[in-house]
C-alpha cells in the first residue's frame, strides 16, 4: 500500500510516517501544498492524507484540483480546524474522510485501510433505478463523476428504492463496523447527492423520514 502524506509539521509528520511504515505502508511525505499537488497528480497512490493548513497551497485546494482532474484516489483531510462547517466543506469538495487533530496514529491507519479496502468493491457493474444509472466501474451517476463514498451511498439507495434506510445502516455499511463516520458526515453526503440529482434533472429524490432515515423515490 502506498500513501501520500502532505503535512508541514515536521515532528508530527516524522512520527506518523514512522508508525505507518511499521504497518508495512509505503509513505511519500512532502511538507508543502505545491509539492503535494504535483505528486498527487503525477503519481499513483492508494490513499492521500492532506493537512488543510499548508504553505504555498492549502490541502483543500489540492483536493479540489485532484477532483477537477478526475483523480478519484481516496483522500483523508486532517486539520486542527474542528468546526462542522470545515468538515462539510471538504466533504463536499470530494474528501472521503476527515480527521481532527490531535489524533491517534492507530485511528489514521484504520481509516486508511478502510478507504483502500472499500473502493475495490466499486468496479463491479452498473445498476439503475428510474432515470438513474450508476456506473460503479467509472464512479459516475448519469455521467457525473462521484467520489468513492458517494458511489457506495448511492449504491445502497439504488439497490433498495422506496425503502427506508437509516443512518446506522449507512454508517456501518460505508464506514464499517468500526463506525468512524459521524451523523453529520452522512447528512453532508446526502446533501451533496441531492444537489447532484437536481443538476442532472432527475425525477428522483432522497427524502428524509424524520427520526427514521432516508428513502430514494421518484414519486
Amino acid at each position: 500500500m502506498r500513501v501520500l502524506y502532505v503535512e508541514d509539521a515536521v515532528f508530527l509528520a516524522e512520527a506518523v510516517k514512522h508508525n505507518l511504515e511499521k504497518q508495512g505502508i509505503t509513505v511519500d511525505h512532502v511538507n508543502n501544498g505545491e509539492d503535494g499537488l504535483e505528486k498527487a497528480v503525477d503519481e499513483i497512490y492508494d490513499c492521500v492524507v492532506l493537512d488543510i493548513m499548508l504553505p504555498k497551497l492549502s490541502g483543500t485546494d489540492i483536493l479540489k484540483r485532484m477532483r477537477e482532474k478526475q483523480i478519484q484516489t481516496p483522500v483523508i483531510m486532517i486539520s486542527a480546524l474542528s468546526e462542522v462547517e470545515t468538515k462539510i466543506s471538504n466533504l463536499e469538495h470530494g474528501a472521503d474522510d476527515y480527521l481532527a487533530k490531535p489524533f491517534k496514529t492507530a485511528e489514521l491507519i484504520a481509516r486508511i485501510k478502510a478507504l483502500v479496502r472499500r473502493p475495490k468493491n466499486i468496479n463491479i457493474n452498473t445498476i439503475s433505478y428510474s432515470d438513474l444509472i450508476l456506473d460503479k466501474t467509472n464512479a459516475t451517476l448519469n455521467g457525473e463523476q462521484l467520489t468513492a463514498k458517494e458511489v457506495e451511498i448511492l449504491s445502497e439507495f439504488i439497490k433498495s428504492p422506496e425503502l427506508l434506510i437509516n443512518k446506522e445502516h449507512l454508517l456501518a455499511k460505508i464506514w464499517g463496523e468500526d463506525g468512524f463516520g459521524e451523523d453529520n458526515y452522512i447528512e453532508s453526503y446526502i446533501s451533496r447527492i441531492r444537489k447532484l440529482l437536481k443538476k442532472i434533472k432527475s425525477k428522483t429524490n432522497i427524502v428524509t423520514m424524520r427520526g427514521l432515515g432516508y428513502k430514494l423515490t421518484d414519486k
